[in-house]
């Protein structure tokens, strides 16, 4: 793993433990949200450890049936390891203003990612930006309610 790698990850770790712990000390009333979007608690399991594994995330889209995330990890060129984890074992949970709920999680089509992505970065222009900056293709996840 490179240095860049190592700071981009500790980054992450810390803005996920500082936002967690924000949630919990206001007892939800803070941090619900972030840049604008609902903030979303993902419940998966690790798939190399096979242990819980808990990410705050945001939620660009939410409606009825489903909820979307985008797996972003701010324009690195890798995926985040919450994405590999629903890879591996798509029923997951999620956390939503102190409701959690099951869900199963899938990648968007490349059809289903260019109808929502206008809306994506209405949302958040940093999806857009976090594109540019890097090759791979940012996957959006679509959690589906159960």
């Amino acid at each position: 793993m490179t240095f860049k790698h190592m700071r981009t990850d500790l980054m992450m770790k810390t803005v996920n433990t500082v936002h967690g712990t924000l949630i919990k000390v206001s007892g939800g009333r803070l941090g619900g949200t972030a840049g604008g979007m609902t903030t979303v608690e993902l419940h998966s399991v690790g798939r190399k450890s096979g242990r819980a594994r808990n990410n705050l995330l945001t939620a660009p889209i939410i409606d009825n049936d489903r909820i979307i995330l985008v797996a972003s990890k701010g324009g690195d060129e890798r995926h985040p390891d919450w994405y590999h984890n629903i890879t591996a074992q798509p029923n997951v949970e999620v956390t939503i203003d102190g409701v959690r709920e099951a869900v199963t999680a899938r990648t968007a089509s490349a059809d289903e990612k260019a109808e929502m992505w206008s809306k994506i970065t209405a949302e958040y222009k940093g999806y857009a930006r976090y594109q540019e900056k890097t090759d791979r293709e940012i996957p959006v996840v679509i959690c589906d309610r159960c």
